[in-house]
């Protein structure tokens, strides 16, 4: 897999982008204003959608749109407990399970 290149300009363009969506408050975003709002490129939004992995909406089959409360709904859902909530939650299923006994 290659890293693309990042320049200056694509920077500069995806923080135009990112810095309107937000002065906007829109709740609706487009395609460029999702993936400066994520972080993700253009074309791996395109893959998620074409796989169902991310909600979106396609009015009259053909422009991308993002709700903004559900892409972030959607990058919560890849929450990684640290290692002190792993512990946390097995001590509570150890004393659940104590209990039951």
């Amino acid at each position: 897999m290659t890293t693309p290149t990042i320049t200056l300009q694509s920077v500069i363009d995806q923080l135009a982008i990112l810095t309107n969506a937000v002065l906007s408050n829109k709740q609706t975003l487009n395609l460029k204003e999702a993936a400066a709002f994520t972080g993700l490129a253009d074309s791996y939004l395109y893959k998620l959608t074409s796989t169902q992995e991310i909600p979106h909406y396609k009015p009259r089959g053909k422009m991308l749109y993002f709700d903004r409360s559900e892409l972030e709904t959607w990058i919560r859902r890849g929450k990684i407990n640290s290692s002190l909530e792993i512990q946390q939650q097995a001590d509570a299923y150890i004393a659940v399970s104590k209990g039951s006994c």
